[in-house]
């Protein structure tokens, strides 16, 4: 059973940077696809981003191309989102994901199996 633990988020202005964690327990980064979504008041769950097991796959969401990177550690177990130029739209919970397989797509919540508790980010204008 993987454990899940988001930090990082915080409120910040608009343009400012954040760099979100997730830490994995009961099993490891590195053999897990990993995944960002996030979710704002009153609204869907959102793909933001997503790396293979390889590396070699990543994704983003059109929202968030261009300004968020997502990067992996494996020797800290810790998958991270950099997010840079933050915006007010971008304000929302946001949730580390895995799973051990890879069936032609991250990008869709239904494809994960643990999830974190989530941290939230605000961006004030």
């Amino acid at each position: 059973q993987v454990r899940l633990v988001e930090s990082g988020g915080g409120l910040v202005q608009a343009g400012d940077s954040l760099r979100l964690s997730c830490a994995a327990s009961g099993g490891t980064v590195s053999n897990s696809n990993m995944g960002w979504f996030r979710q704002a008041p009153g609204k869907e769950r959102e793909f933001v981003a997503a790396i293979s097991r390889s590396g070699n796959d990543l994704y983003y969401g059109d929202s968030v191309k261009g300004r968020f990177t997502i990067s992996r550690d494996n020797a800290k177990n810790t998958v991270y989102l950099q997010m840079n130029s933050l915006k007010p739209e971008d304000t929302a919970v946001y949730y580390c994901a895995a799973t051990p397989y890879y069936i032609g797509s991250l990008t869709r919540d239904r494809e994960y199996n643990y999830w974190g508790q989530g941290t939230q980010v605000t961006v004030s204008s």
